[in-house]
C-alpha cells in the first residue's frame, strides 16, 4: 500500500525543485530585507524626531527674548504669538513654554494655556521621552530656560506619534515596492536558471540522474574498450580506465589535456583530432590499437567527439600467424605443383628409355630441396622459426626470388626462452616480405637471412640487392609508411613494435640494397 502511494504521489523533476527551492529563498530574504528596512526605518524615523524636537527646544530656549518675557507680568502675550510662529517653521505639533513649575504660558490649544504641564520635567538638563500627553502620543523634548545663573522657565516641543507613523508608513509603501519588484525580478531569473537546468538535465528527477551516474560511472569502468570524449577546442573531457590502459596512461593524465600534448605516437595523435575515423590500425610501443572516431551534436551543438579503443594486439599477432600458415599452405601446394611437374618429367624420361638421366634429375632436384632443409633445421632449432623460413623460402622462389640462409646462422635455444615466438615470427616474417617486396621486380633477386646468437642475446639480419632505402631512417617504423603508392606501411612500425617491446634495437644500412639489423636482449649464448 505504501508503494502505492509513492507511485501516486507527484515526483517533481530537479528543474522543477530547484525552481521551488530558490523561489523560497528569494521570497525569504527579500522579506527578510524588506522587515530589516522597516525596522531601520522606524529606528531612523524615531531618532530623526527625537533629534528635531530637542533641536527645536534648544533653539528656542537659547533665545534672550524668552527668558525676558518670562519674567514679564504677562508671559503668554510675548510668548504664544513666538511659539505658534516657531511651530509652524518647523513642524512640529507642539510648543509649550512654561514656568519652572510647569504651568503653560503657552499651548497650541489657548483653553491649557495657564494649566498644569502633562509630562516628565527636569529643570537641570534636556529630558527627551515618548509620552501620551493631551495631543495624544508623542515624541517630545523639555529644555530648561536661564537667564543668567538662573533657571526661569522650560520649553518642550513634539511629534506627534501619528505622524511618525504616517512616515513610517509612506517609507514602508516605497520598501514594498522595492520588494515587490526584487522579488518580480528574482522569479524571473530564477525561471530563466530553471528553464536552462531544465534543458541540460532533460527533465529528469533526481533518483534518475543519480541512478544514471552510478550506471554510467560503473559502465566507463567495467567496459575493457578505450573511450574517449574529445571537446571541440581538442581538450579531453573522459578517459575510462580502459582507454587509459590501451593508452599506457593515467586517467588524471590524460582528462583536461589537450590531445596534442599527450604522450602519443603523432600518427594517433592526429586521428583523436580528427572527427571522423573509421576502424583505423595505429600502433603505439606495445598495443596494436583500432580506432574509431564519431563526431557527436545535441541541439544543433557541437559537443566535440568520442573515441573509441580497440586492442587488436592479439588479433594482429593471430592475423599474422594466419598469413603466415597460409603462406606455408600456399608453398605446399606450389611444391606439390612442382613436385608433380618434376613427377612427370622424370616418368617421360624412363618411357623414353633414359634412365640414368631420368634418375640424375630427380636426385638433383631432392638433393637440392634437401640441402635446405638441412640447413635450415641444422641452424634453427626452433620448429616455428624453422617453419616460417622454409614457407618463406617457397613462397619467395615462386616470385623467383632466391631466399637464403647465410653460413653463419646458427640459433642456441636458449637464447630464445625469454622471447616471445610470436614476436619473432612478426620481426622476421615482415623483414623477408619486405625484402622480398623490394627486390622482386630486380634482376638476380635475392635476400638473405642471418640469425645468429650473441653473447648479448639474438642477432637477426637481413639483407637484400634491392633499391635500398632513403637515407632519413626515422620514418621506416611509422605506420603508413610505405614505398608503395597505397597507403599499407603497417609491417615495418609492427616490427619496431615488437623489438621495442622486447628492449631491442634496429639499425637500418647497407652500401647496395637494404640490411636490417634487429638486436634483441635477454639471454645468452
Amino acid at each position: 500500500m505504501s508503494r502505492y502511494r509513492n507511485q501516486l504521489r507527484p515526483r517533481w523533476s530537479l528543474a522543477r525543485q530547484l525552481f521551488v527551492l530558490q523561489v523560497i529563498v528569494v521570497a525569504v530574504v527579500v522579506l527578510a530585507g524588506a522587515a530589516l528596512a522597516w525596522y531601520d526605518a522606524d529606528r531612523r524615523t524615531e531618532e530623526a524626531a527625537r533629534d528635531q524636537v530637542v533641536a527645536v527646544a534648544r533653539t528656542l530656549a537659547a533665545q534672550p527674548g524668552v527668558a525676558d518675557a518670562m519674567a514679564s507680568p504677562d508671559p503668554t502675550a510675548t510668548l504664544q504669538p513666538l511659539a505658534e510662529r516657531v511651530r509652524a517653521d518647523t513642524g512640529v505639533d507642539f510648543i509649550t513654554i512654561m514656568s519652572p513649575q510647569g504651568i503653560r504660558y503657552t499651548h497650541p490649544d489657548p483653553s491649557r494655556i495657564g494649566k498644569p504641564f502633562r509630562g516628565n520635567i527636569d529643570p537641570t538638563r534636556t529630558l527627551v521621552e515618548t509620552y501620551t500627553g493631551t495631543l495624544g502620543p508623542s515624541v517630545r523634548a523639555v529644555v530648561p530656560v536661564h537667564r543668567g545663573s538662573q533657571m526661569v522657565g522650560l520649553v518642550a516641543d513634539g511629534i506627534a506619534v501619528r505622524v511618525l507613523t504616517d512616515e513610517i508608513r509612506r517609507q514602508v509603501f516605497v520598501l514594498v515596492l522595492v520588494a515587490g519588484g526584487a522579488l518580480l525580478l528574482g522569479g524571473v531569473l530564477t525561471y530563466l536558471v530553471n528553464a536552462r537546468i531544465r534543458r541540460h538535465t532533460h527533465g529528469m528527477r533526481p533518483a534518475e540522474l543519480s541512478r544514471m551516474y552510478e550506471y554510467h560511472d560503473a559502465i566507463l569502468h567495467a567496459v575493457r574498450e578505450g573511450l574517449l570524449l574529445v571537446a571541440p577546442d581538442g581538450h579531453v573531457t573522459l578517459c575510462n580506465d580502459g582507454a587509459a590502459v590501451l593508452l599506457s596512461l593515467e586517467s588524471a593524465e590524460v582528462e583536461g589535456e589537450q590531445v596534442s600534448e599527450l604522450d602519443l605516437p603523432p600518427s594517433l595523435v592526429d586521428a583523436l583530432g580528427r572527427r571522423a575515423v573509421r576502424d583505423e590500425v595505429h600502433l603505439t610501443d606495445d598495443r596494436v590499437l583500432l580506432v574509431n572516431v564519431s563526431a557527436v551534436r545535441s541541439g544543433g551543438r557541437d559537443l566535440g567527439s568520442v573515441v573509441t579503443l580497440r586492442d587488436h594486439t592479439e588479433l594482429q599477432a593471430l592475423s599474422g600467424e594466419l598469413d603466415s600458415m597460409r603462406g606455408f599452405a600456399e608453398s605446399l601446394r606450389s611444391q606439390a605443383h612442382e613436385s608433380a611437374n618434376r613427377l612427370h618429367t622424370v616418368v617421360s624420361l624412363i618411357e623414353l628409355g633414359r634412365t640414368e638421366e631420368a634418375v640424375g634429375f630427380a636426385t638433383s632436384e631432392l638433393d637440392l630441396a634437401q640441402r635446405l632443409t638441412d640447413q635450415v633445421v641444422g641452424a634453427v632449432g626452433e620448429p616455428v622459426l624453422a617453419a616460417l623460413l622454409l614457407g618463406k623460402s617457397a613462397e619467395a622462389g615462386e616470385r623467383g626470388v632466391e631466399v637464403v640462409l647465410s653460413e653463419d646462422t646458427e640459433v642456441d635455444d636458449a637464447a630464445l626462452e625469454h622471447l616471445d615466438t610470436r614476436d619473432l615470427v612478426t620481426i622476421l616474417g615482415n623483414l623477408i616480405d619486405n625484402a622480398v617486396e623490394a627486390v622482386a621486380d630486380r634482376p638476380r633477386p635475392r635476400v638473405e637471412v642471418t640469425i645468429q646468437s650473441t653473447a648479448d642475446g639474438l642477432l637477426i639480419r637481413v639483407a637484400d640487392n634491392g633499391p635500398g632505402v632513403p637515407a632519413d631512417t626515422s620514418e621506416l617504423f611509422r605506420r603508413g609508411w610505405s614505398t608503395k603508392s597505397d597507403d599499407r606501411g603497417l609491417g615495418l612500425a609492427l616490427v619496431g613494435q615488437s623489438v621495442r617491446r622486447h628492449g631491442g634495437t634496429v639499425d637500418v644500412g647497407g652500401d647496395e640494397g637494404a640490411v636490417f639489423t634487429v638486436r634483441l636482449p635477454g639471454a645468452s649464448r
